[in-house]
């Protein structure tokens, strides 16, 4: 299996640190607001590779963290007149909510940055000690110049660097690239006791901190947005293994940048939906679907017109899962055994998954697998419900278990309420003919017909198969 490194700028073979164990780190919102449709689609690609490690028998431990002390966290509870942490816990809630809706995987950990003052404030003396970090009357600064190696993950030299947007400009930094690690308590402001003062960290530190503490000083993967490269995930970088001596991450994964109407999506632009507002409009599989059809490394446009023809690939998807479990339940153990090599359709799975997580060329190989089932169930009255089960199998593993673009159990929850309501039309059935009245006898076995549904009379009752 390879994986595109953005620290080398290549694909490279994936080598755990400590195999069959994978530790993963994912950096995840700012709990101050409902997540948008980009931000969605970063944490459901970080799922699906979760998804495919485990698929292929690695020992995962993930963890996404929560910040949940901020400055535009501060700004939203001035605003509203309320507590910061009434903010947090509004939006935490909200997050785990619709990350549920999405089919996204809960994480083993989801540290929170307040939850870890102690060690934030233990890496920073660290880094006081080594002379990289400064003081400045309470606001303590990490001294760029002191790591040789800054600049290594994004490919910016410092000499070469301007002071871009989410570089706060403060006249106390020896250099405009200098970032805080632990700025001073201003009134209204939540703030913890520290050796510094009363204060509060900042947001890079908070991320070494929390990988760290879950993971330990080297990890395998950190995950996040293309805009975390600069400069969070190469401050994170410069403070981690200045104050450790180790390398930080052995892997970076970064994803591409959701566009609407060609431009960044962006809560800071205005141009955003929510995942919230979307999952209103469309199923989980169909929003899944759309993000995979992309490599998670690519920008992607979305649209509504996108979304309607992913929506309608799911529902071919979820058609054909139905099906199968219709095939398996009507447990017809001598019918026939068509011509299938299933391995064919695994293998392009696998290969494309290998390679740099490649969805889109793994969702082909799903979409043959469909395209190709149907001409065979086309083309054959009478298969053996051994058939179906070993496609279940091959459709739970690939399109369920790891992609998440269709539920089984929904589905077979689905298929009981189906044969629910089709053995309550039996009963009708039988009772009308009971009472002599053939024709309301007659109108439900036609009703069912035309749904699909064909009744059999027997000597010991009324069974039924889908046509």
């Amino acid at each position: 299996m390879i994986i595109y490194n953005t620290l080398t700028r290549k694909k490279e073979e994936f080598k755990p640190i400590d195999p069959p164990n994978v530790s993963m780190y994912v950096c995840g919102p700012t709990i101050y607001n409902y997540f948008h449709i980009g931000n969605g689609r970063t944490f459901m690609m970080t799922d699906v590779i979760r998804r495919y490690l485990i698929y292929k028998g690695y020992n995962l431990k993930y963890v996404m963290n929560l910040t949940d002390v901020d400055d535009k966290i501060i700004r939203k509870a001035n605003e509203e007149n309320i507590d910061p942490k009434e903010i947090t816990n509004k939006y935490e809630q909200a997050f785990l909510e619709d990350s549920k809706r999405l089919k996204i995987r809960s994480a083993d950990i989801y540290p929170k940055a307040t939850d870890h003052i102690d060690e934030i404030e233990s890496i920073i003396s660290s880094l006081e000690s080594k002379d990289v970090a400064y003081n400045v009357e309470g606001n303590v600064f990490y001294n760029v110049e002191k790591f040789k190696g800054y600049g290594k993950l994004s490919g910016k030299k410092t000499d070469d660097l301007e002071v871009g947007a989410r570089i706060e400009v403060n006249k106390e930094k020896k250099n405009p690239l200098d970032f805080s690690l632990w700025k001073k308590a201003k009134e209204g402001e939540p703030s913890w006791s520290s050796p510094w003062g009363e204060g509060r960290p900042g947001w890079h530190i908070e991320c070494s901190a929390m990988s760290m503490k879950h993971l330990g000083e080297t990890i395998d993967i950190h995950a996040g947005g293309n805009d975390l490269i600069f400069p969070h995930h190469e401050n994170e970088i410069a403070q981690s293994e200045a104050s450790t001596g180790k390398d930080f991450v052995k892997y970076w994964m970064h994803f591409g940048f959701l566009n609407l109407n060609k431009e960044k999506m962006s809560k800071s632009l205005g141009n955003f939906f929510t995942t919230r507002d979307i999952l209103d409009k469309y199923p989980a599989e169909a929003i899944r679907l759309l993000f995979v059809q992309s490599h998670y490394g690519s920008p992607l446009n979305f649209s509504e017109e996108l979304l309607n023809a992913a929506q309608k690939g799911a529902e071919k998807i979820s058609n054909l899962g139905r099906t199968i479990l219709k095939g398996i339940n009507r447990n017809n153990t001598s019918g026939k055994l068509p011509e299938f090599q299933l391995n064919k359709y695994e293998n392009s799975f696998n290969t494309a998954m290998d390679d740099d997580f490649n969805t889109p060329q793994a969702t082909s190989s799903i979409f043959d697998f469909v395209h190709d089932m149907n001409k065979i169930m086309a083309a054959n009255d009478d298969i053996d419900s051994t058939f179906f089960s070993k496609a279940k199998k091959f459709l739970s593993k690939t399109a369920d278990e790891v992609l998440g673009i269709v539920d089984l159990l929904e589905l077979e929850e689905e298929n009981k309420d189906d044969d629910e309501w089709i053995m309550e039309q039996i009963e009708l059935r039988k009772k009308a003919k009971e009472e002599k009245n053939y024709q309301l006898a007659d109108q439900i076995r036609n009703e069912l017909f035309d749904k699909g549904i064909v009744l059999e009379d027997t000597k010991t009752g009324t069974t039924y198969k889908i046509k």
